[in-house]
């Protein structure tokens, strides 16, 4: 396949400032694949302080509290131009923004979310967690048993210009789960939210977690890092 990758940890960024960042990268992407050159992928890894993003599809009433509460958790909300609901992002959630040209991939977008979803779905066989897809929803799910409900570990939300994507994945590693519990995640009202901690009944290696995510990706991709 041939298509390299940069690779960027940003590490615990603003939100709205990683989204000017990816604004960037897909402008000069974009530029450079009109201009006939060769252009090449970034995937960043970041986490964001806490913070509500709904999507440009989404219904603001997914968001169950007000601008006082808000206030008082330390949580922000933003008006997004991604696809889905609303979702959650914070500390101890590896955030995935990769900024891929499909047309060079090969790539549509529902095979691209689909191997979005398969790096995840391979990291948590790692960890002997059997997940996998849900009908009519993005994302990764763990499946129900006699004493869970179907719970999403990984949410997917993309925007594709000019086969150029941007947004991403959130994996939830380490996250503090109740700060789900002000939203009806991804629209859903029946459904739970789980992380890689929770699943396995205690804090896990970020940067380890982070880096059989990033050989995934490339697996998968077929990509090459830089």
């Amino acid at each position: 396949m041939n298509y390299k990758v940069q690779f960027e940890e940003l590490n615990l960024i603003d939100y709205q400032k990683a989204w000017d960042y990816q604004e960037e990268l897909l402008k000069k992407n974009i530029e450079q694949k009109t201009s006939g050159k060769l252009t090449h992928g970034t995937l960043i890894f970041c986490e964001h302080p806490h913070v509500y993003t709904l999507g440009k599809s989404g219904n603001e009433s997914n968001l169950l509290i007000n601008s006082s509460f808000l206030e008082k958790i330390q949580a922000s909300f933003v008006h997004t131009n991604r696809g889905g609901d609303i979702t959650y992002h914070g500390p101890g959630q590896i955030v995935g923004y990769p900024v891929f040209d499909l047309e060079h991939l090969q790539l549509t977008v529902k095979s691209y979310i689909h191997l979005l979803e398969e790096s995840i779905i391979r990291v948590l066989a790692q960890f002997n967690l059997q997940s996998g897809r849900l009908e009519g929803a993005t994302g990764v799910w763990l499946p129900a048993n006699k004493e869970k409900q179907q719970r999403k570990i990984c949410a997917i939300g993309v925007k594709v210009s000019r086969y150029v994507t941007m947004h991403g994945f959130a994996f939830n590693v380490n996250t503090n789960l109740n700060y789900f519990n002000y939203i009806h995640p991804c629209g859903f009202v029946d459904k739970g939210v789980t992380s890689l901690s929770n699943e396995l009944g205690g804090e896990q290696n970020f940067e380890v977690v982070k880096e059989l995510l990033r050989k995934q990706i490339a697996e998968v991709f077929e990509i090459e890092f830089l």
